[in-house]
């Protein structure tokens, strides 16, 4: 462990990538740290690549098209590693099992080559009180030569854990309606994307384990759900780019949705409903960030 040279926060610099099963048997014994803020702990891993048999098993998972650069949500299976790790081996005042993803921020200064190699860094950056427990905010970053060029920030929701201070009940994003188009998500689809990404967090596995951590049937991905309404508006891979998301009411396996997109002035607002549209899902918002 060493301090960063910008103030406060450690570095704990990983030699691989960290075995995500390993950290998900660990955290089956994981005990919160009651009484403690949140770690200033940024776990790195150096020279981290895309995995091309990957990036594309992605592509054929949430519907974007295989090319050179990776789309724009796929840096995100880099980091996710080391959020688990951060999570489970750092002390928080909560438990990695029974998380929920709420809300997902992307952004790139430029697009990223399949062939290329970045510094991962993962780090909490603030713990919020919320009407449903305690939220918890993640910062990813990919470096090149000491530029940063991806970022992803990632909310998560950690239920009935109490929380000092007023909650913290950020702007919704605009939601279109409309009649859309229809997806049909298959029961196995959390099971299918947990192979892509790693993400074996059983709310996503099956009913029977996402039973035993309070939900009625296991919940598609939020990852997968906001990759796939990010694909579905089609058109050339993004340049300069950020693609903002939250996330509704959980999606429930197996389910007919209907995906809904409207242009504006600087990209597109996107929503994913429930068959009669009358449950959100999702809302997405994709903005141009091209610099002139």
């Amino acid at each position: 462990m060493r301090p960063e040279p910008a103030g406060g926060v450690m570095e704990r610099e990983l030699t691989a990538a960290p075995s995500l099963p390993r950290l998900y048997a660990r955290s089956l014994v994981q005990r919160p740290h009651r009484g403690v803020d949140f770690p200033r702990t940024r776990v790195v891993l150096r020279g981290a690549g895309f995995d091309a048999d990957r990036v594309a098993a992605f592509c054929r998972s949430t519907g974007f098209p295989v090319r050179d650069t990776v789309p724009l949500p796929f840096p995100h299976l880099l980091g996710f590693g080391l959020q688990v790790d951060l999570l489970v081996r750092e002390p928080f005042p909560f438990t990695l099992l029974g998380l929920v993803h709420v809300a997902q921020t992307f952004e790139q200064t430029r697009p990223l080559g399949v062939g290329e190699a970045f510094d991962v860094g993962v780090r909490a950056v603030g713990v919020n009180a919320h009407r449903r427990g305690a939220t918890v905010d993640l910062l990813t970053e990919l470096r090149t030569d000491g530029t940063t060029v991806w970022t992803g920030r990632s909310r998560y929701l950690a239920r009935g854990v109490p929380w000092p201070g007023r909650p913290v009940e950020p702007a919704h994003l605009p939601a279109p309606e409309g009649e859309g188009t229809r997806w049909r998500v298959p029961a196995d689809a959390g099971r299918a994307y947990a192979a892509v990404s790693g993400d074996v967090n059983p709310i996503h596995l099956s009913p029977l384990t996402a039973r035993l951590l309070g939900f009625r049937r296991a919940l598609a991905h939020g990852m997968w759900t906001a990759s796939r309404s990010l694909a579905a508006l089609g058109g050339p891979a993004p340049g300069a780019a950020r693609f903002e998301v939250e996330f509704a009411k959980p999606l429930l396996l197996p389910a007919t949705v209907r995906h809904v997109a409207r242009p504006g002035p600087d990209g597109w607002s996107t929503a994913v409903r429930s068959r009669n549209g009358a449950t959100l899902h999702l809302a997405g918002r994709l903005t141009d960030l091209v610099r002139p």
